[in-house]
């Protein structure tokens, strides 16, 4: 008689009814935590420049996964020639603040600079990647690589017609100089931050090898600089003669030296 009757259990809604876009586990965690794929659009695969394109600007995440999964040859071949393509375009425009044969040797320098520099650093890549718990294949890092390429000369090619505004009412080297590596710091930013990305969770040592190696990318990619100028201005040789050889601050320094006394 006294016993109280208990509420009626709440029901099910369509809204409870509907899966998480997200597991349970990924919710409430930050997305450098959540494992690739989690979300139902990184696993669409990618078609075509266009789609390539906009993947790396607007879901860097769908581009990791899909370089992780078995058949990405192809993926890797479009990053690499919108890499190529763009280099080639931002190439161009440091081609014509001079003219003459810098039109194709500025161009073909970009391209080879920035693929040298990756081949030259995969190897360590792969190396931090696995020394901090990576279990990642190299030919995984070097599509991971070849997004960050992509990503960097897409947006070189956006500051394209900037530096080109500059190339034709600037006639100081040094300045146009300092305005190209203001660009290429700003599009090598945006590449080491999509590189992040596939390192996973906010680790310390992840964290730290990460670092280590952007530091390595950024000296070897200013060495090219330097060991394939001139870039701007002209010269008698396509390329500096072996006892020519500089470390890229010196001919900075060097270089500026030299229009002052002009």
């Amino acid at each position: 008689m006294n016993e109280s009757t208990p509420p009626p259990l709440p029901q099910p809604t369509a809204a409870n009814l509907l899966p998480p876009l997200i597991p349970s586990g990924a919710r409430g965690r930050p997305v450098a935590d959540v494992p690739l794929g989690a979300n139902a659009e990184e696993r669409s695969p990618i078609m075509g420049w266009a789609a390539t394109v906009d993947a790396l600007l607007r879901q860097p995440r769908r581009v990791l996964y899909q370089l992780q999964q078995p058949g990405s040859g192809p993926l890797v071949r479009t990053l690499l020639a919108i890499t190529i393509v763009c280099a080639l375009v931002y190439g161009e425009i440091i081609g014509l603040f001079s003219g003459g044969t810098q039109l194709w040797a500025a161009p073909l320098k970009v391209v080879t600079g920035l693929l040298l520099t990756a081949v030259i650093c995969l190897p360590s890549l792969h190396l931090f990647a696995c020394l901090s718990g990576s279990d990642g294949r190299l030919v995984e890092f070097a599509g991971r690589l070849a997004g960050l390429l992509a990503l960097t000369t897409l947006i070189l090619g956006g500051f394209a017609p900037v530096a080109w505004v500059f190339s034709q009412s600037t006639a100081s080297p040094a300045a146009m100089g300092a305005l190209h590596l203001g660009f290429w710091g700003v599009a090598t930013a945006f590449g080491l931050r999509f590189l992040r990305t596939a390192f996973g969770g906010p680790s310390g040592g992840r964290r730290v090898a990460l670092g280590v190696w952007s530091a390595v990318f950024i000296l070897v990619a200013l060495q090219m600089t330097t060991a394939l100028r001139p870039f701007l201005g002209t010269s008698p040789t396509l390329l500096p003669a072996a006892k020519e050889k500089q470390f890229f601050l010196g001919h900075w320094f060097q270089c500026l030296e030299g229009e002052q006394k002009q």
